[in-house]
């Protein structure tokens, strides 16, 4: 009896929303009639224009002509200071890096302190104001046990600075 009286109010219930449909009907068709889309239209797509590659026949900015030209610019101005390092004559040890050299020993000859170099299995006898390396490095002090030098060198946003560097005595074995 209890299912029979729910079935029951449910059917009325869905009696009494099943009405006079049509007002509904009209307004939705009103609104419809009355909304204007405002969508923009869509821009024509651009043309493309296809271009050769001509950087293979550019300046490869890697190239040493590229950096001997702008070292040239910047000792061109007044207080630079690759002005005196470019108008000299340069040493031998400046064609080897730095990295290629050892120290594997110092001496002291008439109050002045040598260093001795090892390059290519070749040793070579230097002392301070000789220039070493290829960053323009120019030996400021040698000790026992290393040999400082200043260099010339670019920073992050090319400005030609000074830097300073080691070179260590090495042990033997190495």
């Amino acid at each position: 009896m209890k299912h029979l009286l729910m079935a029951l109010s449910g059917a009325l219930l869905l009696a009494g929303c099943g009405g006079d449909i049509d007002e509904i009907r009209q307004w939705m068709d009103q609104q419809r009639k009355e909304a204007k889309p405002t969508v923009a239209p869509l821009l024509p797509p651009k043309k493309f224009l296809p271009q050769p590659y001509e950087s293979a026949a550019g300046v490869d900015p890697f190239s040493p002509q590229k950096l001997s030209v702008a070292i040239k610019q910047e000792a061109a101005q007044p207080n630079s200071l690759l002005t005196a390092e470019i108008n000299r004559r340069k040493e031998p040890l400046e064609a080897f890096p730095l990295d290629s050299m050892a120290m594997v020993g110092s001496m002291t000859r008439d109050n002045k302190r040598y260093a001795l170099l090892r390059v290519d299995n070749l040793y070579y006898n230097v002392k301070a104001g000789d220039y070493l390396g290829q960053n323009f490095g120019r030996i400021t002090k040698i000790t026992e046990t290393d040999i400082t030098l200043r260099e010339v060198v670019q920073d992050a946003a090319g400005e030609w600075i000074e830097r300073l560097s080691t070179l260590q005595l090495q042990e033997k074995g190495r």
